[in-house]
C-alpha cells in the first residue's frame, strides 16, 4: 500500500530507510584487505577466501561475480591469469586479471568443490545447481567487515568492487584506466561512481611538476 505525500496518514510515517547510511560504500584499504584474509584463513573458510579475493581482483558487480562458472576461470588444470565475461547490466564484455593470491585461493576452493566447467564457482548451499545469491553474498560481506571491526552499514558488495579501482586510481590518477577496468560505457559514469571531484583534480595537478 502506498500513500501520497499529501495524505494526512503520510505525515507521521517513518521512511523505510530512516537511519540508513546512503551514498557510495567505502572501498577497503590494503590493511583491511589483509585483515579479512587473515580472518578467513584462521576460520578455515576456503570458499569465502576465494570469493573475497576474486571480488577484489575482478572488480565485478555482485550479480556477475556470483554467476561465474568454473569454465570462466580455468584453462585446463590452471586458473587463468586473465578472464572475460559479458556484464549482465550493460551486456558488454569486460576483462579482469586474477592475481597470484586469488589464483591460489581459487585453486584451493575448486579442489574441494569439484565440478565441471559448466558448474557455478560458488554454488548455493540450498540448491547446488544454482549459484550463490546476491543477498547471501551481501550477508557474507557484512560478516567479513564486522569481523575486523568495521561498521557493516558503511561497507557492502560495492566496496569490494571499488577497492582495487580505488588503489589504482590513487597510485596513477588514470580515470580512463578505471573506466575500462570497471566496464563503464561512459567516463562520466566512472567519475560519478568513483566520486572524482575538483579536489582530486587539483591534488593531482599539485603533484605534477614541469
Amino acid at each position: 500500500m502506498t500513500y501520497s505525500q499529501f495524505d494526512p496518514a503520510a505525515q507521521n510515517r517513518v521512511p523505510w530507510n530512516f537511519g540508513a547510511k546512503i551514498g557510495p560504500k567505502r572501498p577497503l584499504n590494503q590493511k583491511q584487505i589483509w585483515a579479512i584474509r587473515f580472518f578467513l584463513d584462521r576460520e578455515r573458510r576456503v570458499r569465502d577466501r576465494a570469493l573475497f579475493d576474486l571480488a577484489i581482483d575482478s572488480k565485478l558487480r555482485g550479480c556477475d561475480l556470483v554467476e561465474l562458472k568454473i569454465g570462466d576461470l580455468v584453462s585446463g588444470p590452471d586458473i587463468r591469469k586473465r578472464a572475460a565475461i559479458t556484464q549482465r547490466k550493460t551486456g558488454k564484455p569486460v576483462q579482469f586479471e586474477i592475481a597470484q593470491d586469488a589464483r591460489a585461493s581459487l585453486f584451493a576452493w575448486l579442489e574441494l568443490r569439484g565440478g565441471s566447467v559448466e558448474d557455478f564457482v560458488f554454488p548455493s548451499h540450498v540448491d547446488h545447481t544454482r549459484h550463490l545469491s546476491t543477498r547471501q553474498y551481501a550477508r557474507l560481506v557484512d560478516e567479513w567487515v564486522e569481523a575486523i571491526g568495521l561498521r557493516p552499514e558503511e561497507y557492502g558488495t560495492h566496496s569490494l568492487r571499488r577497492t582495487m579501482a580505488s588503489i589504482i586510481y590513487k597510485a596513477t590518477g588514470n580515470i580512463r584506466a578505471i573506466q575500462i577496468l570497471l566496464g563503464h560505457s561512459k567516463i562520466e559514469n566512472t567519475v560519478r561512481y568513483f566520486g572524482v571531484d575538483i579536489e582530486d583534480a587539483l591534488t593531482l595537478a599539485e603533484k605534477t611538476e614541469i
